[in-house]
């Protein structure tokens, strides 16, 4: 009998449901690894089985890993996509190894090497959000997802370079340099988490997180061929996040494969305390994600082209067509298809962003948690100097802010409740399952150019989730990506259609410039 890639994801997925460290399976002698292990583009799942059967452990997982770092990040195409190696992984893997051994696995992740962005609180490592004015910032404690993670058996083998402060989508900052596109390492690999986007494309780890205020988990996707998810507002814990706005930040994975995605997912969600917003997800959130997706076709989903975000100028023709192939294969599972021509978007749109109103004192809040910071504020990132040219206006220009309270402010949060409105009766009305649009509609701008066409506002002004799916590569081989954005807490009907376009198209695409290392 045949097994199936959901059967082998449902089996990883039957130890989430277990309490973190009381997993207990059947003992195993002290593995013997492969030599000849390949770690490239292998998925979480793959390296759950190859672990269980003995092939390899978590310690070697670690070490090819960090060799890849070593060959692709340091030399090589230099793609600069870490800021910071856990000194203690190797040290962590054998701890995890020794439990495997023992009997005992303590979740979905267990010995899984990942990345986290470098604006996720870690005990074990700087948290500088990409500055050099926190250069050296310990928080002492781990974020919560972050500390979810490491309950699910992850290894946190390092932190990824990110836009400085998460303000902005090509990824260069003052304490990281500049990040590279492993597909093209003259371009940008999207940003704010393009880090984690180049680090996970690059095979630099099994998967990462990253955070969205505004396109920073779809952009990076999009760009490296990665699945990556925006969740609905508190599905996820922010506590621990270097914040830029708090009514629009949230954590997420980036994948290679959508069954990691789930399991990153699994390890990741819920109800926290420190995080008031996430008690709204309580009765949103199933047993496991794995539930969420199967061999059914798609007849009972409905997808609207949002074609106002599809573009019109000659730069959009080539991410469009691509797009909208795309669909077509999505169509062939049995989901019906319709065009949207929704003319008001923009005008409905215009003027909702929070940033500038809520950046300088949610970062001020957020210091003021870690009296050992060595910044209090905004203003003291500024008079420092310590920060990278390319963030220098919009940092200046998010200190300008007087007020926590302006009326500027209450009329963008009261336009965001309009939209949400609009966008919701309007699917309700047509019966729409998810939208369907270019997560960036043009390719990644060179490095050193700005980079246009991000539609990354609709979801992170609804507050709706968002999916951005590899869509396929342009002519030069550049990936394109393709957001689903659902209604509020719709995350498994989304993981379900990207499970299924998977399964039929298998749309990614590794890049060429970070291949399989020679005799590793």
């Amino acid at each position: 009998m045949r097994t199936t890639p959901l059967a082998i994801l449902a089996a990883a997925v039957a130890l989430a449901a277990q309490p973190p460290q009381v997993g207990l399976i059947a003992p195993l002698p002290p593995p013997a690894p492969a030599s000849s292990f390949d770690v490239t583009e292998k998925s979480i799942v793959q390296l759950l089985a190859a672990q269980r059967i003995g092939t390899v452990n978590s310690h070697v997982l670690v070490e090819k890993y960090l060799a890849r770092i070593k060959a692709y990040d340091q030399d090589g195409p230099r793609l600069n996509a870490m800021i910071a190696l856990n000194p203690k992984a190797l040290e962590e893997a054998d701890a995890l190894d020794a439990e495997r051994r023992a009997g005992r696995v303590r979740g979905p992740l267990h010995g899984i090497p990942i990345v986290v962005k470098d604006n996720y609180a870690s005990a074990d490592m700087p948290t500088t959000a990409g500055s050099l004015a926190l250069g050296g910032f310990e928080t002492r404690r781990d974020g919560f997802m972050v500390k979810k993670l490491r309950d699910a058996g992850a290894v946190v083998i390092g932190k990824t370079n990110l836009h400085e402060l998460a303000y902005g989508i090509t990824s260069i900052s003052s304490a990281g340099g500049q990040t590279r596109n492993p597909y093209d390492p003259t371009r940008n690999p999207g940003g704010s988490s393009g880090g984690t986007g180049a680090a996970v494309a690059a095979s630099f780890a099994a998967a990462g997180m990253g955070t969205d205020t505004c396109g920073s988990i779809r952009n990076p996707a999009s760009a490296n061929s990665l699945w990556g998810l925006r969740g609905t507002m508190g599905l996820s814990s922010r506590d621990g996040i270097v914040p830029l706005a708090h009514s629009q930040d949230i954590g997420g994975p980036l994948a290679r494969t959508v069954g990691d995605l789930l399991l990153m997912l699994d390890a990741t969600v819920g109800f926290d305390p420190a995080d008031p917003i996430t008690r709204a997800s309580q009765g949103h959130i199933p047993r496991t994600y794995n539930g969420s997706v199967g061999d059914a076709g798609l007849g009972d989903v409905t997808i609207g082209i949002l074609t106002p975000l599809f573009g019109a100028a000659p730069e959009d023709e080539e991410v469009a067509r691509i797009v909208r192939d795309a669909v077509e294969d999505i169509r062939s599972l049995g989901a019906g298809v319709v065009e949207v021509r929704y003319s008001e978007l923009d005008e409905l749109l215009r003027d909702t962003s929070v940033i500038n109103a809520e950046f300088k004192f949610d970062l001020q809040d957020f210091l003021a948690g870690f009296p050992s910071a060595p910044m209090h504020s905004l203003g003291d990132i500024l008079a420092s100097g310590k920060y990278h040219q390319a963030v220098e206006g919009v940092l200046k220009r998010a200190n300008e802010a007087a007020s926590r309270d302006s009326e500027r402010y209450r009329a963008a949060l009261s336009k965001r409740e309009q939209a949400r409105d609009a966008i919701l009766s309007m699917m309700n009305e047509r019966d729409i399952t998810a939208f369907v649009y270019p997560t960036l509609r043009r390719k990644p701008a060179v490095i050193g150019q700005a980079q246009s066409g991000s539609n990354c506002q609709l979801s992170a002004t609804t507050g709706f989730p968002a999916m951005s799916m590899p869509a396929g590569l342009t002519a030069d081989g550049l990936p394109v990506g393709m957001d689903l954005l659902g209604q509020p807490w719709s995350e498994p009907t989304l993981l379900r259609v990207a499970y299924a376009y998977e399964r039929l198209v298998a749309p990614r695409r590794p890049p060429k410039s970070t291949p399989p290392l020679a005799g590793r």
